[in-house]
């Protein structure tokens, strides 16, 4: 519960600190496509993702206590932790599934229509106002996505078709990944009430993986000191930065932290292109700042509504 005492959300040393914890969740967050890559080569599709989320279950349980699903309301809990359960799965999949590095790094940012999504589905879910500028934004931001697609290619309706028939499970799981984490952020907004089922909901999702993992056709899985300590990271980085953001967003400037997590496609496509050592062509650069812009619009057509 955070501290509301005036003295302690008067203290601008203190803002600046929160603040600062929720900027470092963002740059953690962007490291999780190129990771999600990585441990997947190492460990299978389904059983890196299942390690991931083991790994960041437990951290989430030991930095916040072990879930206690009676103190969530109940829609929250079975439509709510459905949803999320699904999201992670499918974004994790879809990377993992990827037949290239370079394929996982456009599918990772096809998962960043969901800002503009979210912002779409908030004016029917929860009587969200908006001007009409939002349409344009929702609309600069899909030709974005398809502009990462294109890359440096000619581009026709025909050829992005084909190039989803390369991969249609995956690239399917990406944009289902986007549509429901939307759903999920707007559905949540109504009936959690303010309480959390992060921790409860990532034990869900490591069951699941791992059922799949034992009644599928999985490959072995194969522990090496590299693989193991990114493991060890990216479940670490997953606990820091919830519980990082939570902080930020309760006591840092939120106006900030908000326009900050909208550049996250940038950081995320640059740190995931660093890592998987990818070198992408000036279309991918530009698709990623349409998806950018786009979501800033889309941001911006609520802010006075």
């Amino acid at each position: 519960m955070p501290d509301s005492s005036p003295s302690l959300s008067a203290s601008p040393v203190c803002t600046q600190r929160a603040t600062l914890a929720g900027l470092t969740a963002i740059l953690l967050w962007s490291t999780s496509v190129g990771l999600f890559r990585s441990i997947a080569e190492q460990f299978g599709p389904t059983g890196g993702a299942a390690l991931i989320y083991t790994v960041s279950a437990l951290c989430l349980c030991l930095a916040s206590g072990l879930p206690r699903p009676r103190l969530l309301p109940e829609r929250y809990l079975f439509i709510g932790g459905a949803l999320f359960v699904s999201y992670e799965i499918s974004l994790a999949l879809a990377i993992g599934l990827a037949h290239t590095r370079a394929q996982s790094l456009e599918l990772g940012m096809i998962n960043y229509l969901w800002p503009s999504l979210t912002v779409l589905l908030a004016l029917f879910l929860n009587g969200q106002r908006a001007s009409w500028f939002i349409w344009p934004g929702l609309a600069l931001a899909i030709t974005g996505v398809a502009q990462v697609m294109k890359g440096d290619g000619d581009w026709s309706p025909a050829l992005l078709w084909a190039n989803m028939q390369d991969n249609p499970v995956a690239y399917g799981l990406a944009f289902a990944a986007a549509f429901i984490w939307a759903l999920y952020c707007n559905l949540t907004r109504r009936w959690s009430k303010g309480a959390s089922g992060v921790t409860l909901f990532f034990c869900a999702t490591a069951a699941v993986l791992w059922g799949k993992f034992f009644f599928t056709a999985q490959p072995a899985l194969h522990f090496t000191l590299p693989a193991s300590l990114q493991l060890l990271f990216m479940g670490l980085s997953t606990a820091v930065a919830y519980s990082a953001w939570n902080h930020g967003i309760s006591r840092g400037n939120m106006t900030l932290l908000a326009t900050a997590s909208y550049f996250t496609p940038v950081l995320s496509a640059l740190l995931a292109s660093l890592w998987l050592g990818l070198t992408p062509g000036f279309g991918f650069w530009q698709g990623v700042g349409m998806v950018v812009l786009g979501s800033l619009v889309c941001w911006l057509a609520t802010r006075n509504r």
